[in-house]
């Protein structure tokens, strides 16, 4: 009997032991839940009578950095937080410059539809002028698609390839005006009056950047590596912001340059034919988050899809082709209110969030145009942008692990390349909906700070005191690599078998963790770097 007790001793401790574990580990996980999301109730407390953010927003941006935001209130707060609303500004400021950005923004599209005539007037008439040497029965069968396609109704043009859809939508400038109608979306956003007010144009309309260049480089695509393909420079446009366009920069970086002139129609067909393609490419995920966005009709989707000329979905449920068709519109007009950078696959993958929540085109621009300030720089032809930030990277890393580095350059990667992907789109690739989204407010919330010169000293109690930074997402990147040092060291020699492995990375990190190594890495090396 003895004998039985004692032998039974040590599996008794080994189950407690591993009970110890698991409950560590359920009380560490837990540790790292998103606390305290704002909530509306919060959001309301923050404004005075006049509709003024109280201490010029710092405990918003703090709440925002260590908590995140309530979904039901994202679209009130994002503009905030990106730049379209100053923190300074009353309620009745933010109306006004509401209503502006909206004509602002319409005029935008009303300037893509001239350029989509012009181009398929164009078209119209070279396939009218090669139809005079065909058969009389060739002319017969191909003039009247051409004269269907200037009618009312919109045609599908015979399954055309991707190279004929800048040709598929002449009539839709005449079918409507914006994109979506306010009466097809979602209306259960509470404290509207917030949402739809705006003080930010004196903020964002300073575009493009300082950072805009010129580049003759004609179309180009980026390294060839395993995220090329989804990162092709496929706007080669060396044209600057046309004169009569309603964006007027503030700082004027552009007046040293070749003087400015509207984007040409190739330049806007390519724009154009790329969109459509990435557009009904979008990725899905946001529909289980965001249902009611999701829940339009099936006529409503179709006469949207069709009044921006899109095609070929018949794919896809509502839901998705209404979601793609405002990507096509929202995306045209970015096009043109920075034609430096057009558009480049990539765009539509930043856009896709935003658009997911604001349900009003206009205000789903002007938040773009403010998160495109920033990431503007990684659609730049000559990828200064991005040989920065790698280097950035690869800084962080050296750094923090040299070990880790020497490794790296034994495989000839201490450029950082196999990060390129998590660069160009945010880590949207790597990380579930909800996680971006976790990572794009802290990350916003930090820009935010910086933007409106919240010095260190308010940060004192927040995040271990790390400062906030322009570049939390690079640090977010670096952690993710040295996250995995001891697999990359002990098992990979090459550059291709650490790209594999980043690719890899999607659906398979903890964004909470990321961000708490980021704000450790943003604590140990800001200063030296």
């Amino acid at each position: 009997m003895t004998a039985m007790q004692t032998n039974s001793t040590p599996a008794v401790v080994f189950t407690a032991l591993a009970g110890v574990a698991i409950v560590a580990v359920i009380f560490y996980g837990a540790s790292r839940k998103r606390k305290h999301a704002l909530s509306p109730q919060q959001w309301k407390v923050f404004f005075t009578e006049d509709g003024r953010l109280r201490d010029g927003g710092i405990r918003l941006l703090k709440r925002v950095r260590s908590g995140g935001v309530g979904p039901r209130i994202r679209a009130e707060v994002w503009p905030f937080l990106l730049g379209v609303y100053n923190f300074n500004s009353t309620k009745d400021e933010r109306d006004a410059v509401r209503t502006q950005n909206r004509k602002e923004y319409e005029k935008l599209r009303r300037q893509c539809r001239k350029l989509i005539k012009k181009s398929n007037e164009s078209t119209s008439a070279n396939e009218f002028l090669s139809s005079q040497d065909r058969s009389p029965e060739a002319e017969s069968s191909d003039y009247p698609s051409i004269v269907s396609l200037e009618g009312d109704d919109y045609v599908n043009v015979s399954n055309a390839d991707a190279s004929l859809l800048d040709t598929d939508f002449i009539e839709s400038p005449e079918v409507i005006q914006t994109v979506p109608s306010d009466d097809d979306q979602e209306d259960n956003n509470p404290m509207k009056t917030n949402k739809d007010s705006a003080e930010g144009l004196e903020v964002i309309q300073t575009a493009p950047p300082e950072d805009v260049q010129e580049d003759n480089n004609p179309m180009k695509t980026t390294k060839d590596s395993a995220e090329g393909p989804e990162v092709i420079q496929t706007a080669p446009p060396d044209d600057v912001q046309e004169d009569d366009s309603p964006v007027k920069t503030a700082k004027e970086p552009l007046q040293e340059k070749v003087p400015s002139k509207p984007p040409t129609n190739e330049d806007f067909s390519t724009w154009q034919r790329i969109i459509r393609l990435d557009a009904l490419r979008a990725n899905a995920d946001w529909m289980s988050h965001y249902p009611s966005q999701a829940a339009v009709s099936d006529s409503v989707a179709r006469r949207t899809a069709e009044a921006v000329g899109l095609e070929d979905y018949g794919h896809l449920e509502a839901g998705r082709i209404f979601h793609a068709a405002r990507l096509v519109a929202i995306l045209e007009a970015y096009a043109l209110y920075d034609p430096e950078i057009g558009y480049c696959q990539g765009m539509s993958d930043l856009l896709s969030p935003i658009v997911s929540i604001i349900s009003e085109d206009h205000e789903a621009f002007w938040c773009f145009v403010g998160f495109m300030k920033k990431a503007r720089q990684n659609f730049r032809l000559d990828e200064v942008g991005i040989r920065r930030q790698l280097e950035l990277v690869a800084k962080i890393i050296k750094y923090k692990d040299a070990h880790l580095f020497k490794h790296l350059e034994k495989l000839q990667a201490e450029d950082c390349f196999f990060v390129y992907r998590m660069v160009v789109v945010l880590f949207r690739r790597e990380l579930t909906f909800e996680q971006t989204i976790c990572l794009w407010e802290v990350m916003w919330a930090d820009q935010a700070a910086v933007r409106a010169g919240i010095g260190i000293s308010a940060w004192n109690k927040v995040r271990k005191r790390a400062p906030p930074t322009e570049d939390l997402l690079l640090y977010a990147i670096a952690a993710s690599v040295l996250q995995r040092r001891k697999l990359i060291i002990e098992k990979y020699s090459s550059m291709d078998e650490i790209i594999r492995e980043c690719n890899s990375m999607s659906g398979q990190l903890d964004v909470l963790k990321l961000l708490d190594d980021a704000h450790n890495l943003v604590i140990t090396l800001h200063d030296k770097i």
